[in-house]
């Protein structure tokens, strides 16, 4: 479901853009012997069939100079933060400073790397350095140009770096083949003109991936379904905001979750999401939360993080809480320790590494943190059974 996010790195004039142009066999990146004509980063899809859709971001070069290209360099660490994987460029048998630090980035985060010794044509690569670049970072170092070198072999490596996919969002426990899956999904002032959100889309195409029936519905009609008598389905999943709406209709035995506690399991550190929900109970007067969303939007009175949430969360504790919103990936500007509680969206719009890369400072901070639907189903007294389908 993610798409694989492969950045590529190196210093300026390396060939980092044309080894892009390389890879899709397109024109797409600017090219230019001018040193730094990248300047922020830039994505491009590609395909490898049967394997991944990778987005490939060309970076600024970590070399670059100047008050401005230190705020270039600066999105270029950005973009490695957020990556799956990388590749290092190097040209003309250079490596040093700025290689080591990128390389040390990398192993920080755990991302696996190919380092890519381009323009051979010009400099081929020397055995000495090959040679200790294999011992010391225990990775694979092709030699390599765009004009006349084996395309095939650098798809080849960078194929080497993709991990498998995890699981299907849906875990096969949850939906078997022939089983029905009934979708509560409101149309509100929040809901997109003319289309479904991000989350109920990918979730029908995982049950049909399972080969399960999707019967998608609004509140009313969830209510209707169940008061008139229809064949029970195998699975609920609604949207949180109508989870104390819809709940009192639903057997018990029935099997009943959201969207965001789906994508929760899918993506976030559940277990840390489980622990760190009932907090919610020890806020106190003057507490700070930050509310991150994955996704910028126009927001209405209607808006789950920045109204409702809130909201709910002031009447349930009778404390003076304040609020920080976050849209996308963007910074945190204040200290995690300022905070006593994050609260993250589902995170249909970014991938499970960038999501794990912005949990984990709070968990690093020990600081307590959510999921928007588990909140609200805590709020709403039904913690444990939204949360149970995924507890086996």
């Amino acid at each position: 479901m993610d798409k694989f996010h492969l950045v590529i790195t190196g210093r300026r004039n390396t060939g980092k853009s044309s080894l892009i142009n390389c890879i899709l066999q397109q024109d797409k990146a600017v090219v230019s012997p001018i040193a730094g004509t990248t300047t922020d980063p830039v994505k491009k899809s590609y395909e490898i069939p049967g394997i991944a859709s990778l987005i490939l971001i060309d970076t600024a070069g970590t070399d670059d100079e100047g008050a401005l290209g230190t705020l270039r360099i600066n999105k270029t660490f950005e973009a490695v933060r957020q990556a799956d994987a990388a590749l290092l460029v190097i040209s003309g048998n250079r490596f040093g400073d700025f290689e080591e630090k990128l390389i040390q980035t990398f192993q920080q985060l755990k991302q696996p790397f190919l380092i890519i010794h381009n323009q051979s044509d010009l400099a081929p690569m020397t055995h000495e350095l090959r040679e200790t670049l294999e011992k010391k970072y225990q990775t694979s170092v092709l030699d390599f140009s765009t004009r006349n070198g084996d395309r095939q072999l650098l798809i080849q490596e960078i194929t080497s770096l993709i991990r498998p996919a995890r699981t299907s969002l849906l875990p096969p426990n949850l939906v078997r083949p022939g089983e029905t899956v009934l979708l509560v999904t409101p149309i509100d002032s929040e809901a997109p003109t003319g289309r479904m959100i991000l989350p109920q889309v990918q979730t029908l195409r995982a049950i049909l991936d399972l080969h399960g029936l999707a019967v998608v519905v609004q509140p009313q009609e969830a209510i209707s379904y169940f008061q008139s008598g229809r064949p029970k389905p195998d699975l609920v999943i609604t949207d949180s905001q109508v989870f104390g709406q819809i709940a009192p209709y639903i057997p018990e035995e029935i099997p009943f979750t959201s969207f965001s506690i789906l994508f929760a399991h899918h993506k976030g550190n559940f277990e840390k999401y489980l622990s760190g929900t009932p907090f919610i109970d020890k806020l106190k007067d003057g507490d700070r939360i930050l509310m991150l969303e994955s996704c910028s939007h126009h927001t209405s009175c209607e808006d789950i993080g920045r109204v409702k949430i809130p909201a709910l969360l002031r009447k349930r504790t009778g404390k003076q809480l304040a609020f920080d919103h976050i849209a996308g990936l963007d910074q945190i500007k204040r200290p995690m320790t300022d905070y006593a509680l994050l609260i993250q969206c589902g995170g249909c719009m970014v991938t499970s590494t960038q999501l794990r890369h912005r949990l984990q400072p709070a968990i690093d901070a020990r600081i307590p943190v959510s999921n928007y639907g588990m909140t609200i189903a805590y709020l709403q007294g039904i913690f444990e059974r939204a949360t149970r389908p995924f507890q086996v």
